[in-house]
């Protein structure tokens, strides 16, 4: 769905790339200068200078994202944090332009500020698919007027072989831009007193699973406590220690409160889980429980 700015806020949008194309452009040298000045010296009027010469940059390159429906100022001001992270990292040592280098953060701001509004679900995460979401509709556009016809499977193919992406992504993209989000709140149609959410699966277990649940749960449970009643003093204090607790005992520390060795511990379990074993398969083939059950 695409953003529209309130009257104040365009008018001070305008006001902003009015102000922005008064501004002078620099010449290489003094450019060079005013960058030197801010890097050696933190001469604060000397970066005043230099970000302002290049705030037409930010608003052309703004206008380049408009059709993705967000606020024309929300990506102008994201374009001037770009802005400002070139100029705190230019080196005029290397010779190239600032607005040369500018333009990469500023462009990079932008896309990260897209790819975080346009919509609630996660679109690029990669690099190659951050290129997708960008490059699609201009290659889409190009192979739709060089064929005449609608993309196809040709043209996902050659999109996905310059983009280098499998032909799924592709896929997933084209659909993904040809939707938007909505509100599961929203009526399915104006007239309608049902939301869109009325219509989802629940995916919780229904009531008669949650209470056979509940009381499978609460048998075994009986099971295992007659089970346990069955062994001796000392084999429960292993299986209690060593099985039932979130952090259990080790053989040499039940070795040593019970006065044996910790092969005398694992002789001791090893008796004892053989006899829960047992105990509860008596339940479970007894058609005497079964029937109890049912």
């Amino acid at each position: 769905m695409a953003h529209i700015d309130d009257p104040k806020t365009q008018r001070a949008n305008l006001d902003y790339i009015k102000a922005s194309m008064k501004e002078p452009l620099l010449e290489r040298e003094y450019e060079f200068e005013l960058a030197r000045l801010w890097r050696e010296g933190d001469d604060e009027v000397a970066l005043h200078k230099l970000v302002r010469s290049y705030m037409r940059l930010v608003v052309s390159t703004a206008g380049r994202f408009r059709n993705y429906g967000l606020p024309m100022g929300d990506l102008v001001q994201e374009g001037n944090v770009g802005l400002m992270q070139a100029a705190a990292r230019f080196e005029p040592a290397r010779e190239v332009r600032f607005s040369t280098y500018a333009t990469w953060w500023i462009r990079s701001a932008m896309q990260d500020y897209v790819l975080r509004n346009w919509s609630i679900v996660r679109t690029g995460t990669t690099a190659a698919q951050k290129s997708l979401f960008f490059n699609f509709r201009r290659l889409r556009a190009r192979i739709e007027d060089a064929t005449g016809s609608r993309l196809g499977d040709e043209g996902r193919e050659t999109i996905a072989s310059q983009l280098k992406v499998n032909i799924a992504e592709v896929e997933a993209m084209e659909t993904r831009l040809g939707a938007h989000d909505q509100s599961l709140n929203a009526p399915l149609t104006e007239t309608s007193e049902d939301d869109w959410q009325d219509f989802l699966p629940d995916q919780r277990p229904n009531p008669e699973v949650v209470a056979i649940g509940m009381r499978d749960g609460e048998t075994r449970s009986r099971w295992l406590a007659e089970a346990l009643g069955e062994l001796s003093p000392r084999e429960q204090t292993i299986i209690r220690q060593r099985r039932l607790t979130d952090e259990g005992a080790t053989l040499e520390q039940l070795g040593r409160k019970l006065g044996v060795s910790k092969e005398r511990v694992r002789q001791l379990e090893s008796r004892a889980l053989n006899k829960l074993r047992d105990s509860i398969s008596r339940h479970v083939e007894s058609p005497r429980d079964l029937l109890l059950e049912n």
